[in-house]
């Protein structure tokens, strides 16, 4: 079966969902990256205008009301997507509930595809929150890509119109992007021959 030439669908998945928070500065920033790009189609999921239960039914049970039109606004973009990028700030020492949450109320979605990270925080800019999310997601059958994006002491790092101040960020977000794609088309190409075999 031939590869298909279509451009790949990226999920921009924002894991912060706080008062107050960076994720939208380092979110656009990405987005501008992806929408120069004629090989990417981006989709952001923000979790803050899409929030997902935090209760799970036990074994047997109904979810709790409004579970189902909730994750009505989530799923359907995760499964479509052929990759992912979590932009992820760094909380005591690992990632935000909500993302784990969000991560949680899934599992197939994840299957066979690539994830690539950007993370920010203070002095180990979110990195600590990434090694932890790379377990997790190798458990949930995905391909975590070597390349990141690490924004530390993030609130110095870009500009008041939200440009970053170091061409070292962008150059850095071109590499991750470029692994990213190579992934993508690899994985998305695999599992049109065959089914992914969790």
């Amino acid at each position: 079966m031939p590869a298909t030439t279509e451009p790949l669908r990226i999920a921009v998945l924002v894991g912060s969902t706080r008062e107050g928070r960076f994720a939208p500065v380092v979110t656009k920033w990405l987005s501008g990256h992806l929408g120069q790009r004629d090989d990417m189609r981006a989709d952001v999921v923000d979790l803050a205008e899409t929030p997902l239960p935090t209760v799970f039914p036990a074994f047997g049970q109904q979810p709790p009301p409004g579970t189902e039109e909730a994750l009505a606004l989530v799923t359907p973009r995760l499964a479509a997507a052929d990759a992912f990028v979590l932009v992820t700030p760094e909380y005591n020492h690992s990632y935000p509930a909500s993302l784990k949450n969000a991560i949680d109320w899934h599992n197939e979605q994840w299957h066979g595809k690539p994830i690539g990270f950007v993370s920010y925080g203070g002095l180990s800019g979110g990195l600590r929150a990434v090694e932890h999310l790379r377990v997790v997601m190798a458990e949930l059958n995905a391909m975590t890509i070597r390349n990141t994006v690490s924004f530390h002491d993030a609130w110095s790092r870009f500009d008041a119109d939200g440009s970053v101040k170091d061409p070292a960020a962008d150059t850095a977000a071109k590499a991750l992007l470029d692994q990213l794609a190579w992934w993508a088309h690899a994985l998305r190409d695999a599992r049109s021959v065959r089914p992914y075999a969790a």
